[in-house]
């Protein structure tokens, strides 16, 4: 198709030769397009965890059309994807999954048969002062994606199912699919009853080296939902709408649950990046409460393989958590990050320490998350590939070498480029 393209919604060319070269170009591309064994769209494309996905399936799978639909909000940043963008089977979409005509219209001009959805707002602090726009983009624009993938695959001579004719001449036919990304927070709150850590009960290869646990349950997927958060309230939501959609209308889904991801290309308001800066500047690490909150961390190249295998074998209706096998308190993953970034930068062991600072406590802070992924180990063959202390390593290293990319995000620049762009 020459090359990878982007749409701008409303974009007017400046001349009657533009604009028949942009017209040229679009019908070469949905000509050649028929040729892809697959169309795919992957939601919040520009964003982190999307950004990586978005990248496997377009160097991994040649053969697939791959469209990115992102918004482009504060969070969503095309330079996530540079590596990429010229790639012929890659489609760039700037579009918001709330305008329904718009993605039905997507669907139907690019003969989607394949829907990634990662598209949400996610940061729990904005969610606690601006529970409405995650409602609006988490829920309705959840129900948005589903209604549009609905009419659309309803309409095909087999339902839920997607015809085309190969690069051979053959037609093949391709199961349609609807797998949507959720998170671990749904789940509510487990109990911290080992607060000195205890040996966990299970593990793999990928676990930390001081893998322990600090309770006895754990997050499975028959765990009841019981979400405290606006946030957690909202993708809870966006969950039973999906489920209701293959319950209902017989929709082909899937949903995943998903631990704290951490790596390249995340927005620096989530700790990790926030915190990696920081130290590099002298700056306060505000640490919620005590410090003590647990979560499970997983490196988020491996959330991307785990889609990868759960979107292409996982079974229609089931749910897979995905989890690291690595529990942490706040406190000692921030003792980490700092000896680690210290290291790196060649300061003195323990030079940053007294930039900790403990603040007051979140609203409604879970205490402890712990996912049980075993199912997905069990069933699907996936496990984690780094060990914390690896993928750490690996995460200062690339945010200490891009400080231009985290000076271009927290300044705000590559917002100004956008709303020079596309007019937002």
């Amino acid at each position: 198709a020459g090359g990878g393209h982007i749409e701008r919604k409303g974009h007017q060319a400046s001349s009657p030769e533009r604009l028949c070269h942009t017209v040229q170009k679009r019908n070469r591309i949905l000509r050649d397009m028929k040729h892809y064994s697959r169309a795919i769209v992957i939601t919040g494309g520009a964003g982190f965890i999307g950004s990586h996905v978005v990248r496997l399936f377009v160097n991994k799978y040649p053969d697939y059309h791959i469209i990115n639909i992102d918004k482009l909000t504060y969070a969503g940043n095309l330079a996530n994807l540079d590596d990429i963008k010229d790639k012929p089977n890659y489609t760039f979409l700037k579009a918001d999954i709330c305008d329904f005509e718009t993605i039905l219209q997507t669907l139907r001009r690019y003969d989607v048969d394949g829907i990634i959805h990662l598209a949400a707002e996610s940061h729990v602090d904005r969610s606690i002062k601006d529970p409405f726009t995650f409602a609006r983009t988490n829920v309705m624009g959840t129900l948005s994606m589903l209604q549009a993938a609905k009419i659309f695959w309803e309409s095909q001579k087999e339902q839920w199912k997607m015809s085309r004719v190969n690069a051979d001449g053959d037609e093949v036919c391709t199961e349609c699919r609807f797998y949507h990304i959720s998170t671990d927070e749904v789940y509510g709150a487990l109990e911290l009853t080992d607060p000195q850590g205890i040996e966990t009960p299970f593990s793999t290869k990928a676990s930390s080296a001081h893998h322990h646990t600090y309770g006895q349950e754990f997050f499975t997927e028959e765990t009841k939902y019981q979400p405290h958060s606006p946030y957690s309230a909202s993708k809870a939501s966006s969950d039973h709408f999906v489920r209701a959609f293959h319950d209902t209308y017989g929709m082909p889904t899937i949903v995943t649950n998903c631990s704290n991801n951490y790596g390249p290309y995340q927005f620096p308001e989530k700790l990790i990046p926030l915190f990696i800066n920081n130290i590099r500047h002298r700056k306060p690490l505000p640490v919620y409460g005590t410090g003590e909150n647990v979560r499970d961390w997983l490196y988020v190249e491996d959330h991307a393989r785990a889609i990868d295998l759960i979107f292409h074998k996982g079974k229609v209706a089931d749910t897979y958590n995905i989890g690291g096998f690595n529990e942490w308190k706040n406190i000692d993953i921030i003792k980490v990050l700092i000896a680690t970034t210290d290291r790196l930068l060649g300061r003195e062991e323990g030079a940053d320490n007294d930039l900790i600072t403990f603040v007051t406590d979140r609203k409604g802070h879970d205490m402890r998350y712990a996912i049980d992924s075993r199912k997905l180990q069990r069933e699907l063959g996936w496990e984690p590939s780094l060990q914390f202390e690896e993928g750490i390593e690996k995460t200062v290293k690339w945010y200490l070498e891009h400080q231009d990319w985290l000076d271009n995000v927290t300044s705000g620049d590559y917002q100004k480029y956008y709303e020079k762009m596309y007019g937002v």
